[in-house]
């Protein structure tokens, strides 16, 4: 039996705390394999009032963007400088390097900045697309450009299994949303990442009603691009068993609450409610628990908001799946549907049979 295909998650998908020095920083990763990022994910934990910083090594260094917020990419000289052998740098910009406070980053492997362009009309795309691929974990990050057509467009995303979960932003396009695609919204629904909406479903022209394949991905411009000449960026991911998985699970409403069984013990988990308003994107990280890397985890950043690390909600990550101890709010209502997205710290049994240790 195939329990995985990837032994050590570390090699394509790592959590690393640092503190901030105000300064020029190099953060280096302790995960069991070296890992070069290539998509950057930064929060200030302490300190309300700094964003979510979002880098990648496709649009390059130094540019932000904000899964808090609608505005367009920014270009700050003192951010994100370089993505590293095992890590990468920071410059002085207090929104992802504060001096003395705690921060976390969470990091995916893409294919080293090196990138494939494919044209309109080859591989079944009908419109030209940038990628860079990382197969074997399920993730690429796709670049395009609007021309609002209408009708269906056609996006070649570069792995080789359909992805999942996709989030789509307009780069040089202010007050846009981040347009998100969640298997479990199903294909005329979609959420955003910068808020607190529910499904809105019943939209056909988001994703044109039609699943990801496992070469590319419809979306209707006029509708995620209403405009010529807006460059785009979209993260795509596909589940690997044994190293992510993207679902759902109904709330309960009590502290024994919903298991949800992944495969592996998970390192990084987001949980949203799809049916329940004015609900957070709570981020759950694996190395923040009780007293340190112990359960239960009560403390989660927001995706959606520039608040401090907040402890109010209990869940419990385990050798082979979370289960929510939280008996309401933004994880355990009774009744209420929750999608989750998750990355592994181990798989449950690794492709040699090994077991993963509970935490």
């Amino acid at each position: 039996m195939a329990y995985t295909t990837i032994d050590d998650p570390s090699a394509h998908f790592q959590v690393t705390l640092f503190t901030g020095n105000g300064g020029t920083l190099a953060v280096t990763n302790d995960g069991n394999s070296d890992l070069q990022p290539d998509f950057v994910w930064i929060k200030n934990r302490e300190r309300t009032g700094y964003h979510h910083n979002l880098y990648d090594s496709t649009r390059g260094v130094l540019k932000q963007l904000f899964s808090n917020l609608s505005n367009d990419e920014a270009e700050q000289s003192n951010s994100l400088t370089a993505f590293s052998s095992d890590g990468f740098s920071l410059g002085s910009d207090d929104s992802s390097n504060y001096t003395n406070e705690n921060h976390v980053a969470w990091q995916w492997k893409a294919n080293g900045g090196t990138t494939t362009t494919n044209s309109a009309g080859a591989n079944g795309a009908d419109h030209e697309s940038v990628y860079q691929a990382n197969d074997t974990a399920g993730f690429s990050i796709v670049t395009y450009t609007s021309d609002n057509q209408s009708g269906d467009t056609i996006i070649k995303h570069g792995l080789s299994t359909a992805p999942t979960l996709m989030f789509h932003k307009a780069r040089n396009a202010d007050s846009t949303i981040w347009w998100t695609y969640h298997k479990e919204l199903t294909n005329d629904g979609y959420m955003h990442l910068e808020s607190t909406n529910t499904n809105q479903d019943g939209s056909t022209n988001v994703w044109r009603n039609t699943a990801p394949t496992s070469s590319v991905f419809k979306v209707g411009l006029d509708s995620i691009a209403a405009a010529n000449g807006r460059t785009m960026v979209a993260y795509c991911f596909a589940p690997i068993q044994g190293y992510s998985k993207f679902g759902s699970y109904t709330g309960n409403g009590n502290a024994d609450g919903a298991f949800v069984y992944l495969g592996f013990k998970p390192a990084f988990v987001i949980i949203k409610s799809s049916t329940k308003s004015s609900q957070s994107w709570h981020m759950f990280t694996g190395e923040i628990g009780t007293g340190g890397n112990f359960n239960p985890l009560v403390n989660a950043v927001d995706t959606n908001q520039n608040i401090a690390e907040r402890g109010t909600f209990t869940t419990d990550f385990l050798s082979n799946g979370f289960k929510i101890r939280h008996v309401s709010g933004g994880t355990g209502t009774n009744g209420e549907t929750y999608i989750y997205m998750a990355w592994a710290e181990h798989p449950f049994v690794s492709s040699k049979g090994v077991p993963c240790t509970a935490r």
